[in-house]
Parts: structure tokens; C-alpha cells; sequence
């Protein structure tokens, strides 16, 4: 059972894997962002989301930015230390870890997200896709939401509903946007390995349903 679901918002950024202090987003959304983005609007361990196609419908515009970025974080070995009582602020002091980064964005973004889900094995007995489909499309119609959605950060959030139907107004746009990041294989917790693909748009829609996925 597919849905599409309509997202849009001022800004977006979803970071290329080759860069690491400086931020440069790809040009569109990613197949994990989308489905990152549709999880924070309904999740549950009994399904999971795969996306088939995304829909651009705006014009891709980039922006360059300087943000305000932190250049340390807490340790799990400082969390331990502090539950067994440790007597060290468990503090991060922003003021003086602040870092001011360059970072390459997307402006005014809108796509639509066409996306179907499977059951796994967390699903209860009573679950079945009739009533996931109907939950998700209350929760989109009523602009309900499991974690506020957002573009790649969380500085960017994303407005949603559900494409009410018709054809999608895509850009006339057919570009080769080289590999780009599919996903995260969590198959094994102690080797998390990213995922990626050559993505392609053809008149202005990212197709992921026969795409190779390169680990």
C-alpha cells in the first residue's frame, strides 16, 4: 500500500558523507531523509517505511550559510561517572566550545514523497497494513506527529500532508546527481555501514524502486 505525502519548508540541508566540518547539502532530499522525515510522523516497530519516489517540485536553489556549532559533547564515560557520583559538572559549556561553520543548503524546497511500508516481526497480532495505512493518513490530515519533521537538521523543519491526488507538478529537470547516500545498514550493530546509490533525476523525479544499492 503506497502514500504520498507533500513536504515543504523554507530551508534544507542534507549533508554529502565526503564532507566533514563544513556542511554541503545534495541537491535533493535523500531516500533516508524521506524516510527519517515519515517516521518522525508515524512510527512503530511493526512496519517499516521504503521509499520509492521522490517528486521535485521546486526549482533547486542552494544558499551558503554560516552556522553556530558546539565543537565538543558530553562523553558516555562523563554520563557513567556522574551516576556513580562523581563530583564533575556533567555540563557542556557552549560559549566556549562554540565553532562558527560554512555550510552550502538548500532554499525553499517542496517534494513529494512517495513511499510504501512492510510489516516486520515486532508487529502485534491485531496489526495488519489496512490499519497502518489509516493511522498514517489520520495523523497527516490532523498534522500529527511522533517527533516535530525536519529537513536533514533539526533547524529546518519540514510542513507535511498528504499529496491530495491528482498529477504532481514536477520540474522539468533530468540530471545525473552522481551517488548519493541511500541509507544506513543496521544489520549489524557493532559495523554500521552506509549505503549508497547513483542517482538520477528524470524530469524532475528521483526513482529509487530498481536502483542499485552499493554498501
Amino acid at each position: 500500500m503506497s502514500i504520498k505525502i507533500e513536504v515543504w519548508g523554507p530551508y534544507a540541508c542534507f549533508s554529502r558523507c565526503e564532507y566533514h566540518a563544513e556542511r554541503v547539502s545534495y541537491q535533493v532530499m535523500t531516500p533516508s531523509a524521506a524516510r527519517g522525515l515519515i517516521e518522525n510522523v508515524y512510527f512503530h516497530p511493526g512496519l517499516h517505511w521504503h521509499i520509492r519516489k521522490i517528486y521535485l517540485l521546486n526549482p533547486i536553489r542552494m544558499a551558503s550559510i554560516r552556522r553556530n556549532e558546539v565543537g565538543a559533547k558530553l562523553l558516555g564515560s562523563s554520563a557513567l561517572a556522574a551516576m556513580l557520583g562523581s563530583k564533575e559538572p556533567l555540563a557542556l559549556d557552549a560559549s566556549a566550545n562554540i565553532q562558527q561553520r560554512a555550510a552550502l543548503i538548500l532554499q525553499d524546497v517542496h517534494y513529494v514523497i512517495e513511499a510504501d511500508f512492510t510489516m516486520t516481526d515486532k508487529a502485534n497480532p491485531s496489526d495488519n497494513p489496512g490499519k497502518f495505512q489509516d493511522i498514517t493518513r489520520r495523523r497527516l490530515a490532523r498534522g500529527q506527529f511522533f517527533a516535530a519533521p525536519y529537513f536533514g537538521c533539526r533547524e529546518f523543519p519540514a510542513a507535511f500532508r498528504e499529496w491530495p491526488g491528482g498529477e504532481i507538478p514536477t520540474q522539468p529537470l533530468t540530471q545525473d546527481l552522481g551517488y548519493m547516500l541511500y541509507d544506513m545498514d543496521y544489520s549489524d550493530p557493532t559495523n554500521i555501514r552506509p549505503q549508497f546509490f547513483h542517482a538520477k533525476l528524470e524530469n524532475g523525479v528521483l526513482d529509487l524502486r530498481d536502483c542499485e544499492v552499493l554498501s
